[in-house]
């Protein structure tokens, strides 16, 4: 999948409150897209070390970076400017409300470059922005299922249409599970081996039940009965039983499944579906069970055991 993309304004939107942002200048250039999560402190940039300045990203002045500037004669702080926007930037921001020299002002008009200034030091700037570029710009995808936090962790809902997903659902948000997303979930990679699922913004707080219509769960159930987004540890698979040929070793679940998403194995359980089986309670048990083995504790494996011993002593 292509690397997200979002727009300066955007960021302004989003962030301005909690960085106490003023964009001061640039005012043309709200829509620059960020294609990076790097945040960069520019200072090689200001004496012409341009390699080290990557393009489209959120460059950060602080205390030594302004200093330098007002360090310098009029013509070398216009060299040093003519430096920095020698790049295809993105954003500048000033930190710590230090006063912007005029050049850099005339700078970022003139190039269409936006330029915020905020109250807040450089390494809270670059931590937030850091943050939260990572989060809106992480790789994603998204997959049919339903999402729900069973447990206090992260499960998966998947299965052919008509099987019951959000039956299954309903009832679990009835035991006080909560609901992330229904029908349609965005996961994305947040960190190396971690996906974050989210509800699309459309589908917050809905869910679709069949002979109900759409549900409103949060006026239903209550706040508590809805989460945001919520990282996903396990995928449980939805199968008729008429589908699946279980075997004695089968019934024993010696073979674990897990399915890829975005290049992160999930652990995966399959749940044969038939009239008069509680689901809910299985999947409930089965996240239990998942708890236990990431404990390392294998019910399957100490009963084998178990039964080896007991064969042994006998011979």
């Amino acid at each position: 999948m292509p690397q997200s993309q979002i727009s300066v304004k955007h960021l302004f939107d989003e962030t301005h409150e909690k960085l106490g942002l003023t964009w001061v200048a640039g005012l043309d250039g709200g829509a620059s897209l960020l294609a990076g999560e790097i945040i960069q402190k520019p200072t090689l940039a200001l004496i012409g070390h341009l390699n080290f300045v990557h393009p489209n990203r959120v460059q950060v002045l602080g205390c030594a970076e302004m200093d330098y500037l007002r360090s310098l004669d009029q013509d070398a702080l216009d060299q040093s400017i003519e430096n920095l926007f020698s790049t295809e930037l993105a954003l500048i921001i000033v930190a710590n409300n230090e006063p912007v020299p005029v050049p850099l002002l005339n700078a970022a008009n003139r190039n269409q470059v936006p330029l915020f200034t905020s109250p807040q030091p450089s390494p809270y700037l670059m931590n937030v922005l850091n943050h939260y570029l990572t989060q809106v710009l992480a790789e994603s995808t998204s997959l049919h299922g339903v999402f729900l936090e069973v447990q206090g962790m992260g499960v998966l809902l998947t299965g052919e249409s008509g099987i019951g997903k959000s039956e299954l659902a309903l009832e679990l948000i009835t035991r006080g599970h909560r609901l992330i997303a229904d029908d349609v979930v965005d996961f994305y990679l947040v960190s190396p081996d971690t996906l974050e699922g989210r509800c699309p913004a459309l589908l917050q707080d809905f869910m679709e039940v069949r002979g109900l219509g759409v549900l409103n769960i949060r006026a239903l159930f209550g706040e508590t009965a809805v989460k945001p987004k919520k990282n996903v540890k396990l995928i449980i698979n939805l199968m008729k039983l008429s589908n699946l040929k279980i075997s004695t070793q089968d019934r024993l679940q010696i073979e674990e499944f897990s399915e890829n998403i975005l290049g992160v194995e999930i652990p995966k359980v399959r749940i044969p579906v038939a009239s008069g089986r509680n689901i809910a309670v299985m999947v409930e048990v089965a996240v239990r069970n998942h708890i236990l083995r990431r404990r390392g504790i294998n019910s399957t494996r100490e009963f084998i055991e178990r039964h080896e011993r007991a064969m042994s002593d006998e011979k």
